[in-house]
């Protein structure tokens, strides 16, 4: 999960894990690690939302109790800290969702499987 968090191939910790923003590479172009069978989904935004949704609310609580702040110091603040606590953690939570279910072997990952052909046929 640590190479998926450096947005790393989670196999060698060499090549690069997402070929755009999100968009996770077919696969390592160090080893040839296949990652396109990765179903991360929403498990992403989940986390992040549920990390920077604490975050924010804990440094409001704070900042509420220790000073007098106005309503509008919060939406100068808070909201421009909310979108870019959320997209900067976005791909490295990406990255450990995708490198968890590589380790466990989930989603097409297990070397053991059979794999498909283009028309659904299973490959031995």
């Amino acid at each position: 999960m640590k190479r998926g968090m450096l947005c790393r191939c989670p196999n060698c910790g060499e090549g690069r894990m997402f070929r755009a923003y999100l968009k996770v590479a077919d696969s390592c172009e160090a080893c040839g690690q296949e990652l396109h069978h990765h179903r991360a989904d929403d498990a992403p935004p989940y986390l992040v939302i549920f990390i920077v949704g604490h975050l924010i609310v804990g440094l409001m609580l704070h900042i509420e109790m220790a000073y007098r702040v106005a309503p509008l110091v919060y939406l100068a603040t808070m909201i421009p800290l909310t979108i870019v606590l959320s997209l900067a953690m976005l791909p490295p939570i990406k990255g450990a969702v995708v490198a968890l279910q590589w380790a466990k072997y989930m989603h097409g990952f297990d070397p053991a499987a059979p794999r498909e052909g283009a028309a659904g046929v299973q490959l031995h």
